[in-house]
């Protein structure tokens, strides 16, 4: 059984690589490079992420909850976010669906 949700949030949510960019890098004073070093990937793989043009895979998410002390869940919670809010406005036909009902 489900809730459904009946609000639609009105703003984007934020993407990780703008967590990235605007509050890990300069709170612990890293660049893109010292995060890609530290990160053990490349410096194009962070500078596409901190510039939303990349998502944060699985992998991703654990090196950077290593790194930061936090959980791989919080980092692919802010990307599932992300992908939600691109999808539904994507997506076309999704209103002629008609929802099923559980059998009495």
């Amino acid at each position: 059984m489900s809730i459904p949700n009946t609000t639609r949030r009105q703003v984007r949510p934020t993407h990780p690589g703008e967590m990235l960019r605007e509050d890990f890098l300069p709170d612990f004073k890293l660049t893109v490079s010292g995060l890609a070093m530290s990160l053990g990937v490349s410096r194009q793989t962070i500078n596409e992420l901190v510039h939303e043009r990349r998502a944060v895979s699985p992998e991703m998410a654990i090196r950077l909850a290593r790194l930061f002390g936090n959980t791989p869940e919080f980092w692919l919670n802010a990307q599932r976010a992300v992908d939600l809010w691109d999808a539904n406005r994507t997506i076309t036909g999704v209103e002629k669906i008609t929802p099923l009902r559980l059998a009495s």
